[in-house]
């Protein structure tokens, strides 16, 4: 960027300006970017919206030197939204079981986060600023106890032939063990083993993994079984599981260390 350098807040959404400021960046990329629609997406006012909002913790990555930034208030530009496990059933069940079976993890007895609808804007993508999103959502995770994430991430498009390397290569390299392996619901869901392992080039393979899919898998997260072709936000979605209490403080570090003061 070539405007001020970035002086970023982090902190959860107190009120309803907070959430409008989140559906807004959200609107701006999952619809406006990415051709994503929904029913409760506002096109006039400009925000995506979902019954789950509500019952949602609302990370916002904040910059008060950007571009727009209001005086005294700063930009939205990264957002995380996060549904912990004892409030689904008030939400009426989480959000990516309408994509997967969430049996194995349901019944796990661990403590659960949901992560969704995870954005950037375009000019702070390929940074620091998700980093600084990373090492709050771990302050998160770790003040609430959480011990496994999980959530949706997606590939944009539903050309599965386009997408055959990278998640046949998620498939064999990174499939989560049974007891943690949510499994893709009909009539969406399609198997990711296109390619057998033998036939991927596994570096230009992984190049095609979008970036949030490769920050889990360097913590040592795993995908769950099928992947989802959702075709109102225009994705091909897979299923992530992280166990935090098998990651290592050292990993977390990484997330935490340009963070400002």
């Amino acid at each position: 960027m070539d405007a001020e350098a970035p002086k970023f807040e982090l902190r959860l959404a107190a009120d309803e300006a907070d959430l409008r400021a989140a559906q807004r960046l959200r609107y701006e990329v999952f619809v406006a970017e990415l051709g994503g629609d929904g029913e409760m997406v506002d096109h006039d006012a400009r925000l995506e919206a979902d019954p789950f909002d509500a019952h949602c913790d609302h990370l916002l990555l904040i910059d008060h030197a950007g571009e727009g930034a209001g005086e005294g208030e700063g930009k939205v530009v990264g957002v995380y939204r996060l549904l912990p496990g004892t409030r689904a059933e008030a939400a009426g069940g989480f959000y990516t079981e309408g994509e997967y079976d969430l049996t194995p993890l349901k019944t796990s007895g661990r403590n659960l986060l949901e992560l969704g609808r995870s954005c950037l804007a375009p000019e702070y993508r390929g940074g620091m600023a998700m980093f600084h999103l990373w090492g709050a959502l771990w302050d998160y995770v770790e003040e609430r106890g959480i011990e496994v994430l999980f959530g949706t991430a997606s590939f944009h498009g539903t050309d599965l032939q386009a997408l055959a390397a990278p998640l046949s290569l998620l498939h064999h390299s990174h499939l989560a063990p049974a007891a943690l392996r949510p499994e893709v619901l009909p009539p969406n869901g399609r198997a990711m083993n296109i390619l057998p392992e033998t036939q991927l080039n596994r570096p230009e393979a992984m190049r095609a993994v979008p970036a949030l899919i490769k920050a889990y898998l360097r913590l040592g997260g795993w995908v769950g079984q099928g992947a989802f072709l959702d075709h109102a936000f225009n994705t091909t979605d897979v299923c992530l599981v992280l166990d935090a209490t098998q990651v290592s403080p050292r990993q977390v570090a990484i997330y935490r260390k340009d963070r400002a003061p």
